[in-house]
């Protein structure tokens, strides 16, 4: 016991010691939420991917507090994050790994071997994470074992929750030109497969409203079959609608409130209202900023402001930027390499 008090104190000093030694950055303010997590992609076989760490107490930023926390990198192309209860889950795509690590101290808890991971959404004790093979694994939160293995459509992306069924991108992604254009349900009573609903090829983000609608982006085949937007009617999985929207390769989505927001071809932050099922805005971005190349979308449900990822040119170290309300800049915080998922801790 002696020994577990002395490493504990010892790794709280040194946990405040990093944080102390932090680059000042803009500054912010005092709310319950302790701060926020950037995954940074890095290069696809380059194995530096890193977690950024803001805080919005402190207002100090450590570039890769998983590295400091852990004494290695997190791998090849981090993917994705999530928070749920204690534990944060790092999904790494080209390590074939999802790390689970304390959420406020980012220290290893256990890796989880998966081939070729993408994404991770959380449901009654359950993480749900899909993977190139064509499958979504079920992992229990508290033993993190795989209790159950979904089989799904081809090379599926992400996931959406809605009326107690888990809605799948299956894209296809690794088979061009022939790709997938479904979106699997899945009944997360059963955990079995109930359909598949067809969309535009190559789904990819996938968000869910408050209005039983979950929107799918799509990239289309790079050819003849462009890019989409599609939205599905959860209340009966059927296709409501296909608005007509100008679509880059970048296609990061939150729903929040009434409001989807997503990147359009020409770098902007469109805004559509998930009531009236009709665009907003053409960009949510009101006081001129420039956002180079959006590579992930945010939301703090406890600060309500907006954070949109830059990752510039894709090779230099990016930034997040964060939004009010009404679309003016607040502050601006400098990431890794390809700031592709962001995720908020609360004290």
């Amino acid at each position: 016991m002696k020994q577990f008090r002395l490493n504990y104190l010892l790794f709280t000093l040194a946990f405040a010691v990093l944080l102390a030694s932090c680059k000042k950055n803009d500054p912010v303010f005092t709310l319950p939420t302790q701060g926020l997590y950037v995954l940074n992609q890095g290069n696809v076989t380059n194995t530096n991917s890193t977690l950024t760490y803001y805080d919005y107490l402190n207002k100090t930023t450590a570039p890769d507090i998983y590295q400091s926390a852990n004494g290695k990198k997190i791998g090849d192309t981090g993917n994705d994050i999530g928070i749920y209860g204690s534990k944060m889950y790092l999904v790494v795509n080209g390590s074939n790994v999802v790390t689970v690590a304390n959420a406020k101290t980012a220290v290893l808890t256990k890796q989880i071997t998966l081939a070729s991971p993408r994404f991770v959404v959380f449901y009654d004790k359950s993480a749900f994470v899909t993977s190139y093979n064509g499958t979504v694994s079920v992992i229990d939160t508290a033993s993190l074992a795989i209790t159950k293995t979904i089989t799904v459509g081809r090379a599926p992306e992400q996931m959406a929750i809605s009326n107690g069924k888990l809605y799948v991108a299956n894209s296809g992604g690794l088979d061009y030109p022939n790709f997938d254009k479904t979106v699997s349900v899945i009944d997360l009573t059963t955990l079995a497969e109930t359909k598949k609903i067809t969309v535009t090829d190559n789904p990819i983000s996938l968000a869910a409203d408050a209005y039983n609608n979950v929107y799918v982006l799509s990239l289309g085949n790079y050819g003849a079959v462009a890019p989409g937007l599609t939205v599905i009617n959860t209340s009966n999985d059927v296709v409501r609608s296909k608005p007509a929207v100008s679509l880059g390769y970048n296609i990061p989505m939150i729903a929040q409130g009434d409001y989807v927001y997503f990147p359009t071809a020409d770098n902007k932050i469109t805004m559509f209202n998930a009531k009236t099922q009709a665009f907003e805005k053409a960009n949510f971005i009101t006081d001129g900023t420039l956002i180079t190349n959006p590579f992930a979308i945010g939301f703090d449900n406890l600060t309500k402001h907006i954070f949109v990822a830059d990752a510039k040119d894709y090779n230099s170290n990016g930034t997040i930027t964060a939004f009010d309300a009404s679309g003016k800049k607040v502050y601006t915080v400098n990431t890794g390499i390809n700031p592709g998922k962001i995720a908020f801790i609360n004290k």
